[in-house]
């Protein structure tokens, strides 16, 4: 059976990880300086390739743990890129993946190890191969998949302000969101717990911390609650 294949053409199975951070006032990209030939010394997403005893998805966790030195976080599988000659080393098909992180726990020791930074969105340098392409794309379902559903508290410390949520929502979105229309919406959902207690750095009054409900969402969910923002 195996001997069927051998006449068949060979090709590598690269995962690149596309990873969103936000630093309570813009949407981050982390990045990673390539250190081998082709393209060595420039910048590019994270990745890997498919080992043989793993499936995609084992294969992102895998490149993005032994990277960052995290795990268990939103990861979504974006789009499959085969163009011939997508890679000038040897034929590439690249599956690429998001992942969003909170970046207050991100491991910084890591990131140095591995030269890695984060990136304002707007900020970006120009990328190897077609890893623009594969971010342009990945913003594009990211802004879709966070005015449908709340996978934006991702980005976001356990406890939050909803001015920080407001400035998560503006940068995902690139536009400016009305203050008393945002918080009107949001807690119209009824999907947070307002805690007692405050952020006191942003001004002398303070301001309250939040928490998002995932059970009370997941029960609304189960009966047609439609997350939108």
């Amino acid at each position: 059976m195996i001997d069927s294949y051998s006449s068949e053409d060979k090709v590598l199975l690269a995962v690149d990880c596309i990873i969103f951070g936000f630093d309570e006032e813009d949407l981050k990209i982390l990045l990673i300086k390539r250190d081998f030939e082709p393209e060595k010394g420039k910048w590019s997403l994270m990745g890997g390739f498919l080992k043989k005893n793993e499936n995609l998805d084992e294969a992102a966790n895998r490149i993005l743990e032994n990277l960052t030195g995290i795990n268990n976080v939103y990861m979504e599988q974006l789009h499959s890129y085969s163009k011939v000659d997508r890679d000038p080393a040897q034929r590439t098909i690249s599956v690429a993946y998001f992942a969003l992180i909170n970046i207050q726990e991100h491991n910084e020791e890591l990131i140095e190890q591995y030269s890695a930074q984060w990136f304002s969105i707007a900020e970006a340098p120009e990328l190897i191969f077609d890893h623009n392409s594969m971010v342009k794309h990945a913003i594009s379902r990211l802004r879709y998949r966070t005015s449908k559903e709340p996978i934006g508290f991702e980005l976001l410390p356990p406890k939050f302000t909803m001015r920080q949520l407001q400035k998560l929502y503006e940068s995902i979105l690139d536009e400016k969101l009305d203050k008393r229309n945002f918080i009107n919406k949001i807690n119209s959902m009824d999907i947070l717990i307002k805690l007692e207690e405050k952020d006191m750095s942003s001004s002398r009054k303070g301001s309250f911390l939040h928490q998002f409900d995932h059970e009370k969402y997941e029960k609304k969910k189960a009966k047609g609650f439609d997350f939108k923002v």
